[in-house]
């Protein structure tokens, strides 16, 4: 009787235990979730509201909204039109130079054997690592040199050394995992490289350069201190656009907010594309 007493209670402390980790842990990821999205939340409700309510707390949640913001942004003396078409320039214009250059490079380091390869290929990953802020100083004076200072192909040309190194390292690694049987046999029967790797290597890397290119087109988006430094009226890109938002009466939050919403928007919306694109190639390969 008394063994049977004592034994009562194991279960009991293991659910408690369990219950406690259980609650503990869905804590630790609504905080995590927190943590993400009130910001992006603040951003939403702040770029509908009016200058009055944005310092409110009580119309923190419950407000009139208005698409006065998102007009005035696009007005005199801010302008975000022309900088949203500078940023679409010069982040496409990165992205369609990058993408072949790594994935040719890639495909040279995947497979061909020349001198000195894992020191050349440890050398374009360390380049990576340096900071914008050392570099910044030879591109301004190279650019200023050669009259590119202000001007969208300044821009491009810079966001190409960010972006390029991580590029050729992240579609490597698709290359490596491609059967080397496969362009083997393609070249016995006659096909030239460029057109196994067009036709063949390519499609199977496929994932892995849409990624390198969202990759390429996100952080040439958000670049900030190239663009701060290199341009100066013609060339200024969105972001630079929201420090223009620090007036003499304060930070404009409401258009700051409205202009951080033209930002996020295009990524949210490549987020969405790129993961009904890798569903989509992930369910054609299973098939296959």
């Amino acid at each position: 009787m008394s063994d049977a007493v004592l034994r009562v209670p194991g279960p009991g402390l293991a659910f408690v235990r369990r219950w406690s980790f259980d609650l503990l842990h869905g804590a630790a990821v609504m905080l995590l979730v927190g943590v993400i999205v009130l910001p992006i939340l603040w951003i939403l409700l702040t770029a509908f509201k009016l200058p009055r309510d944005v310092y409110s707390l009580d119309a923190a949640l419950f407000f009139r909204p208005t698409l006065e913001n998102l007009v005035t942004v696009f007005a005199h003396p801010w302008n975000l039109g022309g900088k949203i078409i500078n940023s679409l320039l010069v982040a496409g214009g990165t992205v369609l130079l990058a993408i072949p250059m790594a994935t040719t490079a890639a495909y040279a380091f995947s497979r061909f054997e020349f001198p000195l390869k894992k020191f050349l290929f440890l050398l374009v990953i360390a380049s990576q690592f340096i900071p914008a802020a050392v570099v910044v100083l030879p591109y301004f004076l190279m650019f200023k040199a050669y009259g590119l200072l202000d001007t969208r192909i300044a821009l491009v040309l810079v966001n190409l050394s960010i972006v390029l190194p991580y590029a050729v390292w992240m579609i490597k690694g698709f290359l490596d995992a491609v059967p080397l049987e496969i362009e083997e046999s393609a070249m016995v029967d006659g096909a030239p490289r460029w057109r196994v790797l067009a036709e063949i290597v390519v499609p199977a890397a496929w994932p892995g350069i849409v990624t390198a290119a969202v990759f390429s087109f996100t952080l040439t988006w958000n670049e900030f201190l190239f663009a701060l430094i290199l341009g100066k009226q013609y060339a200024l890109t969105l972001p630079i656009g929201l420090i223009g938002f620090r007036t003499e009466r304060g930070d404009l939050w409401e258009l700051m907010a409205a202009g951080g919403l033209l930002i996020t928007l295009p990524m949210f919306l490549i987020s969405l594309m790129v993961q009904k694109h890798f569903v989509g190639s992930l369910t054609a390969g299973s098939v296959r």
